[in-house]
């Protein structure tokens, strides 16, 4: 289960009009326990790349990195943690300006 502290989201600007639908970064610090294997003491956060055509929402693309250091960390989250993130992008599209 993912515990997210923080979040923040920004919408990708696509002048060009090359990518279809919307594109979204989502900055997501999230709060791991010990004894998973995730555990850093730096702590983690993900950086996903989200994204909306019409009907079709999806996580295009997801990475871990260490809080302290930006390091990227070579781990997936499992599958229900997948789901999991792609329903808090959903429904955390509002993007303040």
């Amino acid at each position: 289960m993912l515990t997210i502290k923080e979040y923040t989201v920004e919408e990708i600007k696509d002048p060009f009009g090359i990518i279809e639908g919307d594109r979204y970064e989502f900055i997501l610090f999230i709060d791991v326990p010990e004894d998973d294997e995730l555990y850093n003491e730096k702590g983690i956060y993900i950086k996903a790349l989200f994204g909306v055509n019409g009907e079709e929402s999806k996580v295009i693309k997801y990475d871990l990195f260490e809080v302290e250091t930006n390091q990227y960390l070579d781990f997936d989250l499992e599958e229900d943690e997948e789901v999991e993130l792609k329903e808090f992008c959903k429904t955390h599209l509002t993007v303040e300006d």
